[in-house]
C-alpha cells in the first residue's frame, strides 16, 4: 500500500537511528492486541503503524494475541481480530499467542527468584495496592519482600502446582518501592488463576502479568521495534528493566505513538460490552459501533480508512480528531468508486397521463460519471413511476424547485415532467401525482433549449423492488460520551442514530446477484451498502454516510 508505506514519521527516524548504528540488520513489529473484544477505529492506527512500518523497511509483522488474562478472553475475539485485520488490507507473517511463550516467561520467573529479583508475596491485593504508595509518596516494602530465594522458589513451585487458592499468593518483581516511577514498585509479575486457557487448557493455573509478558514475548519473537500506544511511555523503564534482568540479548527497543481518540466515539471494551449485552445496539458489528466490524457492516471501505489513518498522521502529542474527518475519507473513496443507482425512501406515485399504458422504454445509464469504463445499467421508465414525498409542494415555498402543480422538472436520464394534478385522500394528504412528459426531451434535455432547474431521482413502478432501508447516524450526541464528568454514557445515546424505513423503491437493475457488503451511491439519497444480515425475501440497505456532512463542529 504506498499510500501509507512511504510517509516518515518519528517512528521511522528512531529505526533509521538503529539500523544505521548498526543495532539491528532488520526491521520486525507485531500487533498485540489481547483477545477480549473486537477491534475498534483505535486499532486501526495501530494496525497500520506496525505493518505499515514492516513493509517500508521489507521486514515482518506478525499478529500475536496477548492471551494473558484467560478470564476475560475467547476463541470468538481471536477470530474477529483475524478477520478485521484481513479486511483492513494487511497480512501477518505468523499468528502466534503470548500463550505459546509460557513456558519460557515462565523460566524467566524463575531466573529473576534465582537471582534474587522477584519473590512470593502474600499481601492481598488491597494491601499492595495499599503498600505501593503514591505519585507523591513512596510505598513501603512487604514483610514478605525479604523472604529467601529458596523460599521463595517453593512457594512459586507450589503456586504452580495449584496447592493455593485464586489471590491467596502473587510473585512480584524486586526493583524499587521508593521509585518515582509507580509502575517499578515491585510489580506483580505473576498471579494464581484456576481458570481453563483457550490455548493451553488446564496446564497453568499461573499466568504471567501483561507487563512482564509483553517484553518477554517480544523478545522470543524477534521484535526489533516494540511500537505501542502513548500510556505504556511511563511502562517502558519496567519494559527495559525485565528485559535486562532476564539477561535478553539484543532486546526490542520500544517507542510510543499518541492513541486515536474520535470524538462521538466509545471505544471501551467495558461500555461497548454493555451497550452489546443490554440489546442498545444490535452486537459488536452494529453499524453504529466504532468497531471495525461495525464499520465494514456499515460500508466504509477498508481503503478510506487507511487513508483516515493516513491523514491524522503519528505524533506523541494528545489530540482528538474529528468524526467528520473519518466521514470525509469514507465519502471521497465510496465517491470515486461506488456506482450509482437510484432508490425512493419515501415514495409518491406519479401517473404521467399522455405516456401510453402497457408501454416501457429501457434507457442505458451510466454506472458512473467519471468511470465510463465501468459500464452502464438498464433502468426502466413506464407510466407509473416513484418520486420522494418531499419532491412535491401544494404551494411551493421559495427557491422550490422541484414539483408542484404547473412546474416541469427533469426525471433524472429520462424526461422533462410537468405536474398537472394531484390525488388525496379523504384526510387530505396527497397520494398520488399527476404529470405529463414532452416525448421529445429524452434524456433530460428539451428541444427548444428551455431550462429546467430541478432534476429528480425516480424509480419505475414497472422494474423495482422493495427494500428495507436503515439510516444510521452516530451512537452518541456528545463529543466525550464516556467523560467521567459527564452523566452516564447511556444518557448521550443518539436517539436517532438508527431509522428504519420500510417499503423503499429500489431500481429493478440492482436486484439480481445482490450479495452483502456491495455499496452503491443513491441519487440524492447517500451511499449505502447491502447488510449483513440481508436475504432474498429480505434486503436490507445500510446507510453508510450522507452526501454531505449533516454534523458542524
Amino acid at each position: 500500500m504506498e499510500e501509507i508505506t512511504n510517509i516518515s514519521n518519528f517512528i521511522h527516524d528512531f529505526i533509521d537511528e538503529d539500523l544505521e548504528n548498526g543495532v539491528y540488520d532488520h526491521v520486525q513489529t507485531r500487533f498485540p492486541p489481547e483477545p477480549n473484544g473486537y477491534l475498534h477505529i483505535g486499532h486501526a492506527k495501530a494496525i497500520c503503524i506496525n505493518f505499515s512500518t514492516a513493509q517500508k523497511y521489507k521486514g515482518v509483522c506478525n499478529l500475536r494475541l496477548d492471551d494473558t488474562n484467560p478470564q476475560k478472553e475467547d476463541t470468538e475475539y481471536v477470530d474477529a481480530i483475524k478477520e478485521d485485520i484481513e479486511w483492513l488490507g494487511f497480512k501477518w507473517e505468523k499468528c502466534l499467542f503470548a500463550s505459546s511463550y509460557f513456558d519460557f516467561i515462565y523460566e524467566c520467573a524463575l531466573k529473576l527468584i534465582d537471582k534474587g529479583l522477584a519473590y512470593v508475596d502474600d499481601l492481598t491485593a488491597d494491601e499492595i495496592k495499599e503498600y505501593r504508595g503514591t505519585l507523591t509518596e513512596s510505598g513501603k516494602n512487604s514483610p514478605y519482600r525479604d523472604r529467601s530465594i529458596e523460599e521463595n522458589r517453593e512457594l512459586f513451585m507450589r503456586m504452580t502446582e495449584g496447592e493455593f487458592e485464586n489471590g491467596a499468593k502473587v510473585l512480584r518483581a524486586k526493583i524499587d518501592m521508593a521509585s518515582s516511577n509507580i509502575n517499578m514498585r515491585d510489580p506483580v509479575i505473576y498471579r494464581i488463576a484456576h481458570v481453563s486457557h483457550h490455548q493451553t487448557g488446564d496446564k497453568w493455573c499461573v499466568y504471567p502479568m501483561y507487563d512482564f509478558a509483553h517484553p518477554l514475548s517480544d523478545a522470543k519473537e524477534g521484535v526489533t521495534h516494540s511500537l505501542c500506544s502513548l500510556e505504556f511511555e511511563n511502562h517502558r523503564p519496567l519494559y527495559d528493566w525485565f528485559l535486562k534482568a532476564c539477561d535478553i540479548q539484543n532486546p526490542p527497543r520500544q517507542i510510543e505513538f499518541a492513541r486515536l481518540n474520535l470524538n462521538y466515539c466509545l471505544t471501551s471494551k467495558r461500555k461497548c460490552l454493555a451497550l452489546v449485552n443490554e440489546g442498545i445496539v444490535d452486537g459488536w458489528d452494529d453499524p453504529r459501533m466504532a468497531t471495525l466490524s461495525g464499520m465494514r457492516r456499515r460500508g466504509y471501505p477498508a481503503a478510506a480508512i487507511r487513508n483516515f489513518c493516513n491523514k491524522i498522521g503519528i505524533s506523541k502529542a494528545y489530540s482528538v480528531v474529528d468524526y467528520a474527518l473519518l466521514e470525509s475519507c469514507v465519502r471521497d473513496e465510496l465517491n470515486a468508486n461506488a456506482p450509482r443507482a437510484m432508490a425512493v425512501l419515501h415514495p409518491l406515485k406519479v401517473i404521467i397521463d399522455n405516456f401510453p399504458e402497457g408501454k416501457t422504454e429501457e434507457l442505458d445509464v451510466e454506472l458512473h460519471p467519471d468511470h465510463p469504463e465501468m459500464g452502464s445499467r438498464k433502468v426502466t421508465f413506464s407510466r407509473e413511476i416513484y418520486v420522494e414525498q418531499d419532491d412535491f409542494m401544494i404551494e411551493p415555498v421559495k427557491k422550490y424547485f422541484r414539483l408542484y402543480p404547473g412546474n416541469e422538472v427533469r426525471l433524472k436520464s429520462a424526461y422533462l415532467v410537468t405536474c398537472t394534478g394531484y390525488d388525496t385522500d379523504e384526510s387530505g394528504n396527497v397520494i398520488c401525482l399527476h404529470c405529463e412528459y414532452d416525448p421529445e426531451s429524452k434524456g433530460g434535455n428539451a428541444p427548444d433549449g428551455r431550462k429546467v432547474k430541478g432534476t429528480l431521482h425516480w424509480v419505475s413502478e414497472a422494474d423495482s423492488f422493495k427494500a428495507t432501508i436503515k439510516l444510521y447516524d452516530r451512537l452518541f450526541n456528545k463529543e466525550n460520551p464516556s467523560d467521567e464528568t459527564s452523566e452516564d454514557f447511556r444518557g448521550n445515546i443518539n436517539p436517532d442514530s438508527l431509522i428504519t424505513l420500510e417499503n423503499c423503491i429500489i431500481e429493478g437493475s440492482l436486484k439480481n446477484g445482490l450479495k452483502a457488503g456491495d455499496r452503491f451511491q443513491f441519487m440524492r439519497q447517500g451511499y449505502f451498502c447491502v447488510d449483513t444480515k440481508s436475504t432474498e425475501d429480505d434486503i436490507i440497505f445500510n446507510r453508510t454516510v450522507q452526501l454531505n456532512s449533516s454534523w458542524g463542529k
